[in-house]
């Protein structure tokens, strides 16, 4: 089967193109290969030093850790690629005002690691299937992905057949991708880690964007509080929630989060709206109205003398 590559000269309109119609996209060759190991490099004694993971989804023979944007000062030019981030826009804002981190995990699966089993990822939330994007996933390897050594495999075209939980094995993919590559797969996708039948570990990161109104999985405020995200860049900041999502969600003492990054912030603040284009517009309307009837009112009663 022929794989879903897009070129990485004309990547945003290919990479949204394939998404849409495979459920799926590799960008060859999008970060320069050395800026990979050097992230592979900061990260390599973490790795060694975490333990396998619990649990028949999470794998006895793998590692997985969170929180990468304070673990790793490289993992912020993951996040923030201007290509994933114009891609994610694209795939995501049709269903949302902005959109936010899921999460950032890296992964090393090693030798003797069994198959996961296919998933599609959006099913940790309970909302409408099929009509909905709910998440974007890119994963980057550190090193390279092979069908030998447990790389991704997903099944082209299954966002579209998301009543099926399973679909045969002849019908998936293995893309063989490497550092600097970026393999890009939908929420609604079913995917899964490929069993680890080489004689060495394969390690990846993970970064996945979901629409702004959902819970996460990784609970960026615990993970980034304030006195951490301080450090980070105002996109960054919006990305792990420190922003709201009109209308009106996400507030901190009723107003927008990023408040907290102000000097010399007052005890008492007032409460302000964040309402959608829409509810504005609705909202205009109403006031005028009532402004108006307000009006007729007082010349009835000045008639009435």
């Amino acid at each position: 089967m022929q794989l879903a590559l897009v070129k990485r000269e004309t990547p945003n309109s290919d990479c949204v193109s394939a998404l849409h119609r495979e459920g799926y996209c590799v960008v060859r060759g999008l970060l320069p290969s050395g800026q990979i190991a050097d992230l592979a490099t900061e990260l390599s004694p973490r790795f060694e030093r975490t333990p396998f993971s619990q649990g028949p989804f999470s794998g006895a023979r793998t590692k997985r850790f969170h929180a990468l944007l304070k673990r790793s000062e490289g993992a912020a030019s993951l996040v923030l690629n201007p290509t994933i981030l114009d891609t994610a826009e694209a795939i995501l804002l049709p269903f949302c005002d902005s959109l936010q981190l899921n999460l950032t995990q890296a992964i090393e699966i090693h030798p003797g690691a069994g198959a996961q089993v296919p998933h599609r990822d959006q099913e940790m939330w309970h909302g409408e299937k099929g009509k909905t994007e709910y998440l974007l996933n890119v994963m980057w390897p550190l090193t390279p992905f092979t069908h030998e050594n447990g790389g991704t495999v997903l099944w082209p075209s299954s966002h579209r057949r998301q009543d099926l939980r399973s679909l045969p094995k002849e019908d998936a993919v293995c893309p063989e991708v490497g550092p600097g590559d970026a393999l890009l797969f939908l929420g609604s996708t079913l995917h899964g880690a490929g069993a680890n039948v080489a004689t060495a570990s394969r390690r990846g990161i993970i970064v996945s964007y979901c629409l702004g109104w959902l819970k996460p999985y990784e609970n960026m405020w615990l993970t980034y509080p304030p006195e951490i995200a301080r450090a980070f860049p105002p996109a960054l900041r919006d990305l792990v929630g420190y922003r709201r999502h009109r209308p009106n969600l996400g507030n901190y003492d009723g107003q927008c989060p990023s408040i907290l990054f102000e000097e010399n912030l007052p005890d008492h603040l007032a409460a302000t709206d964040a309402l959608a284009p829409e509810q504005e517009l609705a909202l205009a309307d109403f006031t005028a109205r009532q402004a108006a009837g307000g009006t007729q009112r007082h010349l009835r009663g000045r008639g009435s003398v």
